[in-house]
Order: C-alpha cells, then structure tokens, then sequence
C-alpha cells in the first residue's frame, strides 16, 4: 500500500500541483504608533527586508488634536502618507508599541485594517524595567484592534516575529 506521501508525490498527482510562484507578494505594512517604538523601527528598516514598508504614525501632531484617516501616518523619511491608501496595499499591518506609551492610534488604524478586511498583529516592546500597570493600559488599547497581540522583553525578538511574518 502507498503512504499519503508516496501518492502525492506521484505523476498522477503531479499534474495538479501549481508550479507558478503567487502572483501578488506579501505586502506587510510595519507601523510604529509611539515616539519609543519609532526608534525601534527605525533601527528594523535598516536590515533587508523583502515584502515590509516602514511607516510612524507623526508624534508631533497638536496635544489632543484626534487622528484622521488621511493624515498623521508618515514614511521614515518624514513624508505624510494615506492611511487609507496604505492599507489598501497591504496584506498585513504589524503595528509596534512601546508598554506605557501612548498607543491611541492603534484605534484608527485598527478601525481601518478591519473596514479593509486586512490583518493586523500587534508587537509589543515590555523590558523588564516596565511596570504591570503601564503594560496593561497599553495592551487593553490594543487588544481590540490586534488579531495577534505578542509581548517582547526586547526588539530582538521584534525582528523574529517579522521575520517568521515572511516580512
């Protein structure tokens, strides 16, 4: 009796397997929502990556001004970019955070992730250093908003997880 194995990889089976790479690669948007997290991507921007865009939501916007869907997102040179626009481009959307910093961009972005039907994964960076209070008020903003939510000790540990993202 042939295994599963022997038969799949049979003749006869053969002719149904797609040699063609996908026709569309991954697009993975990687979106720092705090000046702390910035840095850290920032620093993730300058390894080789295939299939991510580097983006920062723009910390210098008026205390208490709302977010808007077409502004305050910018590339890492500082350009102003469409929220909207870049998530209609992207298969994923990692947003980074810092524990204990201001994550309220998360909502819109995650309001705009779900409107588009794109999934969203949420890092974030937790030293040790950090207390459990200011992890938890960061987590409770994003857990809504995050498919995967995935605390690190260090931003070693956020390039792995892009990495495992196939980003």
């Amino acid at each position: 009796m042939q295994s599963e194995s022997t038969r799949a990889t049979s003749a006869a089976e053969a002719r149904f397997r797609i040699d063609a790479p996908n026709s569309r690669p991954r697009a993975i948007k990687v979106i720092a929502l705090d000046p702390a997290s910035e840095a850290i991507v920032k620093n993730l921007a300058q390894e080789k990556w295939a299939h991510a865009t580097f983006l920062t939501t723009l910390s210098a916007r008026p205390r208490g001004e709302p977010f808007s869907m077409s502004g305050w997102l910018a590339d890492l040179a500082g350009h102003i970019k469409d929220l909207v626009d870049e998530i209609d481009n992207a298969d994923l959307v990692v947003m980074i955070a810092s524990a204990g910093e201001n994550a309220e961009a998360a909502t819109i972005i995650g309001e705009a992730c779900s409107l588009k039907r794109v999934m969203t994964t949420a890092l974030v960076v937790a030293p040790t250093t950090v207390s459990d209070a200011a992890l938890a008020r960061t987590l409770s903003t994003l857990r809504p908003w995050a498919l995967m939510l995935v605390v690190a000790n260090d931003e070693d540990y956020i390039a792995d997880m892009l990495v495992a993202l196939r980003a």
